[in-house]
């Protein structure tokens, strides 16, 4: 018996587990971590700098929590360009990015591609802690080209 299971990018979650996706999903992009703490508001297009500035919200996403205080954020920088997760007062995820040189529709993209891979990274980190908790056993995991993640599992009874 088999089945397909595709998992819907909804992310409901603690700052931790969140911010834990961000990191691995930045670092597999070959960002480095600049920064994790309470945020910084930045409310004008252009920065000080005379960067320019694109704020995405994180799709599909709400992040739930009554432990954590309000005003997180994460930073991570890649050549140059400057990508901010932030939780704001409200506790809804956005992603501000930063960078010389770039049009915005660069820095969108950027953001954009970044946003994704934290959301598998965090479904796929939510998955395994909830095989693991069912006792089920990777039997196999497989990452193809375009980033699809295939899981095989195993149950047995007895």
């Amino acid at each position: 018996m088999s089945c397909v299971c595709i998992l819907t990018p909804v992310v409901i979650a603690a700052w931790p587990a969140f911010s834990a996706a961000v990191a691995a999903a930045a670092t597999a992009l070959g960002y480095t971590l600049v920064e994790e703490g309470v945020s910084q508001h930045q409310s004008s297009q252009l920065s000080e700098a005379g960067e320019r500035t694109v704020n995405l919200e994180i799709g599909q996403s709400e992040i739930v929590t009554n432990q954590l205080g309000r005003d997180q954020q994460i930073r991570v920088t890649r050549g140059g360009v400057t990508v901010t997760f932030s939780r704001d007062a409200r506790g809804k995820a956005s992603i501000c990015v930063t960078g010389p040189g770039h049009s915005d529709e660069e820095l969108r993209a950027m953001g954009e591609e970044l946003s994704r891979r934290v959301v598998q990274k965090y479904v796929h980190q939510r998955l395994m802690e909830e095989i693991r908790t069912r006792q089920f056993v990777v039997v196999e995991e497989e990452v193809d080209e375009t980033n699809t993640i295939r899981l095989k599992v195993r149950h047995w009874d007895g």
